[in-house]
């Protein structure tokens, strides 16, 4: 099957089975009050017709952001967490650390491409960025995509708009495949 194929498959299924997603901020200085990067983050994929079925607000703690993706990973319904914030270079920034301790695959394209966007947006900033994706594998061997990013608006707008979302129906396939 070709990628053309696989992607048109993808569509026909994603749009008679919405994707279930998981939001999670992380952030020691955020509120979700005022998490304007996961606001946006929520609007962009219930725009795009997916399902926010848990939004969460973690510290810049490894332990905590572990225990969050694992709720995650542990509600079989959710077929996708996307992460916003924790991708610097600050002391504090982990969550790649994390993800990257998780997944089983990882996606080096994602974080890759972002990066380049980044670069012709921002310039030289937009390489700080750590931002990454993968697939974690449940003990039943189905899995569920996860997807870091920045938490600035500008970089979750990037990222959902050009990468995930054109992305996610083909990959939330694909995974499902047997």
């Amino acid at each position: 099957m070709s990628a053309q194929e696989h992607e048109e498959a993808a569509a026909r299924h994603q749009r008679n089975t919405p994707i279930e997603i998981m939001l999670v901020t992380v952030s020691d200085s955020r509120t979700l009050a005022t998490d304007r990067g996961g606001d946006r983050l929520e609007a962009l994929m219930s725009e795009a017709g997916h399902l926010i079925r848990i939004r969460q607000l973690v510290p810049d703690d490894p332990d905590l952001i572990r225990r969050s993706i694992a709720q995650g990973v542990e509600d079989t319904s959710i077929q996708a967490i996307l992460l916003t914030g924790g991708t610097g270079i600050s002391p504090r920034d982990g969550t790649v650390e994390v993800v990257r301790s998780m997944i089983s695959v990882e996606l080096e394209g994602y974080g890759e491409r972002l990066r380049a966007i980044s670069f012709e947006s921002i310039g030289i900033a937009g390489l700080l960025s750590r931002a990454c994706a993968g697939v974690i594998r449940r003990a039943d061997g189905s899995g569920v995509l996860v997807f870091s990013m920045p938490g600035s608006v500008n970089a979750v707008e990037t990222a959902t708009s050009e990468l995930i979302v054109p992305l996610l129906a083909h990959a939330v396939w694909e995974i499902g495949r047997q």
